[in-house]
Protein backbone atom coordinates (compact mmCIF):
# COMPACT_ATOMS: atom_id res chain seq x y z
CA UNK A 1 0.00 0.00 0.00
CA UNK A 2 2.88 2.13 0.53
CA UNK A 3 4.57 1.86 -2.79
CA UNK A 4 0.80 2.61 -4.14
CA UNK A 5 0.62 6.02 -2.17
CA UNK A 6 4.66 6.82 -3.50
CA UNK A 7 3.08 6.07 -7.06
CA UNK A 8 0.14 8.57 -7.14
CA UNK A 9 2.12 11.04 -5.02
CA UNK A 10 4.85 11.10 -7.55
CA UNK A 11 1.87 11.04 -10.20
CA UNK A 12 0.24 14.61 -8.86
CA UNK A 13 3.81 15.92 -8.83
CA UNK A 14 4.82 15.19 -12.61
CA UNK A 15 1.13 17.20 -12.57
CA UNK A 16 2.06 19.90 -10.92
CA UNK A 17 5.43 20.04 -12.59
CA UNK A 18 3.28 19.57 -16.11
CA UNK A 19 1.60 22.72 -15.07
CA UNK A 20 4.02 24.94 -15.07
CA UNK A 21 6.23 23.60 -17.88
CA UNK A 22 3.40 23.46 -20.33
CA UNK A 23 1.95 26.52 -18.82
CA UNK A 24 3.66 28.49 -21.53
CA UNK A 25 1.72 27.11 -24.54
CA UNK A 26 -1.69 28.59 -22.75
CA UNK A 27 0.30 31.93 -21.71
CA UNK A 28 2.89 32.47 -24.00
CA UNK A 29 1.25 33.97 -26.87
CA UNK A 30 -1.66 36.08 -24.88
CA UNK A 31 2.15 37.52 -22.37
CA UNK A 32 3.68 38.20 -25.58
CA UNK A 33 0.96 40.31 -27.14
CA UNK A 34 0.45 42.15 -23.97
CA UNK A 35 -2.87 41.32 -23.82
CA UNK A 36 -2.15 40.16 -19.80
CA UNK A 37 0.48 40.47 -17.27
CA UNK A 38 1.89 37.38 -16.89
CA UNK A 39 0.63 37.04 -13.21
CA UNK A 40 -2.65 38.09 -14.90
CA UNK A 41 -2.14 35.45 -17.71
CA UNK A 42 -1.51 32.45 -15.44
CA UNK A 43 -4.23 32.81 -13.56
CA UNK A 44 -6.49 32.67 -16.48
CA UNK A 45 -4.95 29.20 -18.14
CA UNK A 46 -4.91 27.97 -14.66
CA UNK A 47 -8.27 28.49 -14.04
CA UNK A 48 -9.52 26.96 -17.94
CA UNK A 49 -7.34 24.68 -17.20
CA UNK A 50 -9.59 23.57 -14.39
CA UNK A 51 -13.05 24.42 -16.13
CA UNK A 52 -11.73 21.41 -18.14
CA UNK A 53 -12.61 18.82 -15.69
CA UNK A 54 -16.16 19.79 -15.66
CA UNK A 55 -16.74 18.95 -19.62
CA UNK A 56 -14.04 16.35 -20.75
CA UNK A 57 -14.90 13.28 -21.25
CA UNK A 58 -11.59 11.12 -20.22
CA UNK A 59 -10.70 9.34 -22.77
CA UNK A 60 -7.47 10.03 -23.71
CA UNK A 61 -6.77 8.71 -19.93
CA UNK A 62 -8.10 5.54 -20.91
CA UNK A 63 -5.44 5.62 -23.93
CA UNK A 64 -2.65 6.13 -21.93
CA UNK A 65 -3.82 3.57 -19.36
CA UNK A 66 -3.16 0.74 -22.43
CA UNK A 67 0.27 1.86 -23.42
CA UNK A 68 1.56 -1.28 -21.60
CA UNK A 69 0.58 -4.34 -20.90
CA UNK A 70 -1.02 -4.56 -17.39
CA UNK A 71 -0.22 -7.80 -16.59
CA UNK A 72 3.36 -7.13 -17.16
CA UNK A 73 4.46 -4.35 -14.70
CA UNK A 74 4.38 -3.47 -11.27
CA UNK A 75 4.22 -0.43 -9.60
CA UNK A 76 7.94 0.16 -9.65
CA UNK A 77 7.68 -0.05 -13.05
CA UNK A 78 5.36 2.97 -13.02
CA UNK A 79 7.11 4.61 -10.46
CA UNK A 80 10.50 4.57 -12.62
CA UNK A 81 8.37 5.98 -15.55
CA UNK A 82 7.20 9.01 -13.57
CA UNK A 83 10.61 9.82 -11.64
CA UNK A 84 12.04 9.50 -15.25
CA UNK A 85 8.94 11.87 -17.13
CA UNK A 86 9.51 14.19 -13.81
CA UNK A 87 13.41 14.10 -14.70
CA UNK A 88 13.23 15.11 -18.40
CA UNK A 89 10.64 17.61 -17.80
CA UNK A 90 12.86 19.96 -15.13
CA UNK A 91 15.70 19.70 -17.63
CA UNK A 92 13.94 20.71 -20.08
CA UNK A 93 12.70 23.81 -18.48
CA UNK A 94 15.73 24.37 -17.13
CA UNK A 95 16.95 24.89 -21.27
CA UNK A 96 13.77 26.32 -21.95
CA UNK A 97 13.13 24.16 -24.40
CA UNK A 98 9.42 23.25 -25.30
CA UNK A 99 9.51 19.61 -24.73
CA UNK A 100 6.12 17.51 -24.38
CA UNK A 101 4.94 16.42 -20.97
CA UNK A 102 2.82 13.98 -22.94
CA UNK A 103 5.58 12.25 -24.22
CA UNK A 104 7.87 12.35 -22.16
CA UNK A 105 5.56 10.35 -19.51
CA UNK A 106 4.26 8.06 -22.09
CA UNK A 107 8.18 7.32 -22.83
CA UNK A 108 8.88 6.71 -19.64
CA UNK A 109 6.21 4.67 -19.04
CA UNK A 110 7.05 2.51 -21.58
CA UNK A 111 10.92 2.44 -21.35
CA UNK A 112 10.23 1.22 -17.57
CA UNK A 113 7.90 -1.57 -19.00
CA UNK A 114 10.74 -2.87 -21.68
CA UNK A 115 13.50 -2.78 -18.59
CA UNK A 116 11.29 -4.95 -16.53
CA UNK A 117 9.78 -7.82 -19.16
CA UNK A 118 12.85 -7.64 -21.08
CA UNK A 119 11.20 -6.67 -24.47
CA UNK A 120 8.90 -4.64 -26.56
CA UNK A 121 6.35 -6.96 -26.33
CA UNK A 122 4.99 -5.64 -23.47
CA UNK A 123 4.46 -2.22 -25.11
CA UNK A 124 0.37 -1.69 -27.22
CA UNK A 125 2.31 -0.82 -30.57
CA UNK A 126 -0.95 0.50 -32.10
CA UNK A 127 -1.45 2.98 -29.28
CA UNK A 128 2.11 4.36 -29.03
CA UNK A 129 2.60 4.42 -32.94
CA UNK A 130 -0.63 6.61 -32.50
CA UNK A 131 0.85 8.42 -30.51
CA UNK A 132 4.19 9.13 -31.97
CA UNK A 133 2.52 9.72 -35.45
CA UNK A 134 0.88 12.86 -33.59
CA UNK A 135 4.36 14.02 -32.39
CA UNK A 136 4.24 15.31 -36.39
CA UNK A 137 0.17 15.44 -37.08
CA UNK A 138 -0.32 17.57 -34.32
CA UNK A 139 1.95 20.52 -35.49
CA UNK A 140 1.13 20.23 -38.97
CA UNK A 141 -2.39 20.40 -38.12
CA UNK A 142 -1.92 23.28 -35.75
CA UNK A 143 0.23 24.99 -38.87
CA UNK A 144 -2.69 24.18 -41.84
CA UNK A 145 -5.55 25.66 -39.66
CA UNK A 146 -3.66 28.52 -38.04
CA UNK A 147 -2.84 29.55 -41.79
CA UNK A 148 -6.08 29.36 -42.24
CA UNK A 149 -7.67 31.08 -39.90
CA UNK A 150 -5.47 33.74 -40.30
CA UNK A 151 -6.26 34.74 -44.33
CA UNK A 152 -9.62 34.35 -43.48
CA UNK A 153 -9.93 36.58 -41.18
CA UNK A 154 -7.21 39.10 -42.88
CA UNK A 155 -9.78 38.51 -45.68
CA UNK A 156 -12.90 39.95 -43.71
CA UNK A 157 -10.86 42.62 -41.67
CA UNK A 158 -9.34 43.85 -44.79
CA UNK A 159 -11.40 46.86 -44.96
CA UNK A 160 -11.07 47.62 -41.26
CA UNK A 161 -8.97 50.16 -39.20
CA UNK A 162 -5.74 48.67 -37.91
CA UNK A 163 -6.44 50.43 -34.52
CA UNK A 164 -9.79 49.07 -33.98
CA UNK A 165 -9.12 45.70 -35.13
CA UNK A 166 -6.05 45.73 -33.01
CA UNK A 167 -8.01 46.60 -30.00
CA UNK A 168 -10.71 43.93 -30.53
CA UNK A 169 -8.27 40.98 -31.20
CA UNK A 170 -6.81 41.79 -27.82
CA UNK A 171 -10.28 41.26 -25.94
CA UNK A 172 -10.84 38.03 -28.29
CA UNK A 173 -7.98 36.60 -27.33
CA UNK A 174 -9.01 36.44 -23.97
CA UNK A 175 -11.48 34.38 -25.46
CA UNK A 176 -8.91 31.99 -27.53
CA UNK A 177 -6.36 31.71 -24.64
CA UNK A 178 -9.45 30.69 -22.67
CA UNK A 179 -10.43 28.58 -25.01
CA UNK A 180 -6.42 26.68 -25.66
CA UNK A 181 -6.33 26.06 -21.88
CA UNK A 182 -9.52 24.07 -21.60
CA UNK A 183 -7.73 21.74 -24.24
CA UNK A 184 -4.55 21.57 -22.12
CA UNK A 185 -6.26 20.90 -19.49
CA UNK A 186 -9.10 18.52 -20.74
CA UNK A 187 -5.51 16.70 -22.80
CA UNK A 188 -3.19 16.28 -20.70
CA UNK A 189 -4.51 16.60 -16.82
CA UNK A 190 -6.13 12.98 -18.20
CA UNK A 191 -2.81 11.10 -18.68
CA UNK A 192 -1.99 11.24 -15.42
CA UNK A 193 -5.13 9.89 -14.35
CA UNK A 194 -4.51 7.37 -16.74
CA UNK A 195 -1.15 6.94 -14.80
CA UNK A 196 -2.82 6.67 -11.43
CA UNK A 197 -5.63 3.78 -13.49
CA UNK A 198 -3.08 1.75 -14.58
CA UNK A 199 -1.60 1.67 -10.28
CA UNK A 200 -4.65 0.93 -9.08
CA UNK A 201 -5.10 -2.02 -11.45
CA UNK A 202 -1.58 -3.23 -10.67
CA UNK A 203 -2.40 -2.85 -6.82
CA UNK A 204 -5.34 -5.07 -7.05
CA UNK A 205 -4.12 -7.59 -8.80
CA UNK A 206 -0.92 -8.02 -6.88
CA UNK A 207 -3.37 -7.97 -3.55
CA UNK A 208 -6.47 -9.84 -4.65
CA UNK A 209 -7.65 -9.05 -0.99
CA UNK A 210 -8.12 -5.55 -1.24
CA UNK A 211 -10.54 -6.04 -4.33
CA UNK A 212 -13.31 -5.53 -2.49
CA UNK A 213 -12.19 -2.05 -1.27
CA UNK A 214 -11.73 -0.98 -4.41
CA UNK A 215 -14.69 -2.60 -6.33
CA UNK A 216 -16.01 0.77 -7.40
CA UNK A 217 -12.92 1.41 -9.03
CA UNK A 218 -11.52 -1.41 -11.05
CA UNK A 219 -13.64 -4.01 -12.84
CA UNK A 220 -12.97 -7.68 -12.13
CA UNK A 221 -12.06 -8.67 -15.53
CA UNK A 222 -13.11 -7.91 -18.50
CA UNK A 223 -13.87 -10.23 -22.09
CA UNK A 224 -10.40 -11.03 -21.86
CA UNK A 225 -10.45 -11.69 -18.64
CA UNK A 226 -7.73 -8.81 -17.67
CA UNK A 227 -8.82 -5.93 -14.66
CA UNK A 228 -10.15 -2.99 -16.05
CA UNK A 229 -10.70 0.36 -14.73
CA UNK A 230 -14.58 0.57 -14.55
CA UNK A 231 -14.78 4.39 -13.05
CA UNK A 232 -11.81 6.55 -12.40
CA UNK A 233 -12.24 7.99 -9.10
CA UNK A 234 -13.83 11.19 -8.21
CA UNK A 235 -10.40 12.20 -5.92
CA UNK A 236 -8.23 11.10 -8.48
CA UNK A 237 -10.12 13.42 -11.43
CA UNK A 238 -10.19 16.29 -8.94
CA UNK A 239 -6.28 16.01 -7.37
CA UNK A 240 -4.68 15.52 -12.03
CA UNK A 241 -6.86 18.98 -12.40
CA UNK A 242 -6.23 20.74 -9.07
CA UNK A 243 -2.25 19.80 -9.63
CA UNK A 244 -2.27 20.81 -13.05
CA UNK A 245 -4.33 24.66 -12.06
CA UNK A 246 -1.46 25.00 -9.28
CA UNK A 247 1.40 24.16 -11.46
CA UNK A 248 0.16 26.28 -14.25
CA UNK A 249 -0.07 29.00 -11.96
CA UNK A 250 3.29 28.71 -10.77
CA UNK A 251 4.10 29.91 -14.71
CA UNK A 252 6.83 28.73 -16.88
CA UNK A 253 9.02 31.42 -18.04
CA UNK A 254 11.75 30.26 -19.48
CA UNK A 255 9.27 28.06 -22.20
CA UNK A 256 7.04 31.70 -22.28
CA UNK A 257 9.95 33.29 -23.52
CA UNK A 258 10.69 31.16 -26.58
CA UNK A 259 7.24 30.21 -27.55
CA UNK A 260 6.21 33.31 -27.15
CA UNK A 261 9.07 35.89 -28.66
CA UNK A 262 11.45 33.47 -30.11
CA UNK A 263 9.55 31.75 -32.90
CA UNK A 264 8.27 34.41 -34.67
CA UNK A 265 6.76 37.74 -33.42
CA UNK A 266 3.60 37.71 -32.58
CA UNK A 267 0.33 40.57 -32.37
CA UNK A 268 -3.04 39.98 -30.99
CA UNK A 269 -4.56 38.97 -34.46
CA UNK A 270 -1.67 36.06 -34.89
CA UNK A 271 -2.45 35.38 -30.82
CA UNK A 272 -6.13 34.72 -31.62
CA UNK A 273 -5.57 32.73 -35.06
CA UNK A 274 -2.49 30.64 -33.29
CA UNK A 275 -4.77 29.83 -29.95
CA UNK A 276 -7.52 28.94 -31.68
CA UNK A 277 -6.56 26.76 -34.04
CA UNK A 278 -4.59 24.93 -30.72
CA UNK A 279 -7.61 24.83 -29.61
CA UNK A 280 -9.56 22.98 -31.99
CA UNK A 281 -7.12 20.80 -32.30
CA UNK A 282 -6.69 19.45 -28.54
CA UNK A 283 -10.52 19.63 -28.62
CA UNK A 284 -11.05 17.06 -31.21
CA UNK A 285 -7.89 15.00 -30.32
CA UNK A 286 -9.38 14.95 -26.97
CA UNK A 287 -12.43 13.25 -28.48
CA UNK A 288 -11.04 10.78 -30.13
CA UNK A 289 -8.73 9.84 -27.20
CA UNK A 290 -5.62 10.94 -28.43
CA UNK A 291 -3.07 11.88 -26.03
CA UNK A 292 -1.28 14.83 -28.38
CA UNK A 293 1.19 17.65 -27.25
CA UNK A 294 0.05 20.57 -26.44
CA UNK A 295 3.28 22.30 -26.85
CA UNK A 296 3.39 20.66 -30.61
CA UNK A 297 0.39 22.07 -31.34
CA UNK A 298 0.69 25.39 -30.54
CA UNK A 299 4.57 25.70 -31.59
CA UNK A 300 2.95 24.74 -34.86
CA UNK A 301 -0.06 27.13 -35.09
CA UNK A 302 2.38 29.82 -34.33
CA UNK A 303 4.37 29.17 -37.12
CA UNK A 304 1.18 28.48 -39.56
CA UNK A 305 0.64 32.37 -38.32
CA UNK A 306 4.18 33.15 -39.05
CA UNK A 307 4.11 32.23 -42.54
CA UNK A 308 0.92 34.48 -43.74
CA UNK A 309 3.81 37.30 -42.92
CA UNK A 310 6.63 35.60 -44.95
CA UNK A 311 8.64 32.34 -45.05
CA UNK A 312 11.42 34.06 -42.99
CA UNK A 313 9.48 35.63 -40.69
CA UNK A 314 9.72 32.32 -38.50
CA UNK A 315 12.83 31.62 -37.25
CA UNK A 316 13.36 28.05 -38.46
CA UNK A 317 17.06 27.92 -36.26
CA UNK A 318 14.89 27.89 -33.23
CA UNK A 319 12.00 25.73 -34.28
CA UNK A 320 14.27 23.00 -35.44
CA UNK A 321 16.12 23.05 -32.08
CA UNK A 322 12.01 22.56 -30.85
CA UNK A 323 11.62 19.85 -33.64
CA UNK A 324 14.69 17.70 -32.30
CA UNK A 325 13.57 17.74 -28.97
CA UNK A 326 10.10 16.81 -29.60
CA UNK A 327 11.72 13.28 -31.96
CA UNK A 328 14.45 12.98 -29.00
CA UNK A 329 11.73 13.12 -26.30
CA UNK A 330 10.22 9.42 -26.14
CA UNK A 331 13.95 7.58 -26.90
CA UNK A 332 15.38 9.50 -23.91
CA UNK A 333 12.36 9.53 -21.88
CA UNK A 334 12.85 5.80 -22.39
CA UNK A 335 16.34 5.41 -21.57
CA UNK A 336 16.42 7.20 -18.19
CA UNK A 337 13.44 5.39 -17.19
CA UNK A 338 15.01 1.89 -17.36
CA UNK A 339 17.97 3.46 -15.71
CA UNK A 340 15.48 4.43 -12.95
CA UNK A 341 14.16 0.95 -13.06
CA UNK A 342 17.01 -0.50 -12.18
CA UNK A 343 18.21 2.01 -9.66
CA UNK A 344 15.32 1.18 -7.97
CA UNK A 345 14.45 -2.47 -8.26
CA UNK A 346 18.38 -3.75 -8.26
CA UNK A 347 20.05 -1.02 -5.73
CA UNK A 348 17.14 -0.44 -3.37
CA UNK A 349 15.18 -4.06 -3.66
CA UNK A 350 11.76 -2.40 -4.69
CA UNK A 351 9.81 -4.80 -7.00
Amino acid sequence: MELLIIVIVFAFIFDFINGFHDSANSIATIVSTKVLTPFQAVLWAAFFNFIAYFIAEFKVADTVAKTVDNDAITLTVILSGLVAAITWNLLTWWWGIPSSSSHTLIGGFAGAAIAHHGGFDVVNMEKVGKTFAFIFLAPLIGMMLSYTISVILLWLCRFSHPAKLDKWFKRLQLVSAGLFSIGHGGNDAQKVMGIISAALIVYVSQNPESAQQWMHVVQSKNEAGKLVIKEIPYWVVLGCYSAIALGTMMGGWRIVKTIGTKITKLTPFEGVAAETAGAITLFATERLGIPVSTTHTITGSIIGVGLTKRVSAVKWGIASNIIIAWIITIPVSMFIAALFYFIISHVFKIY
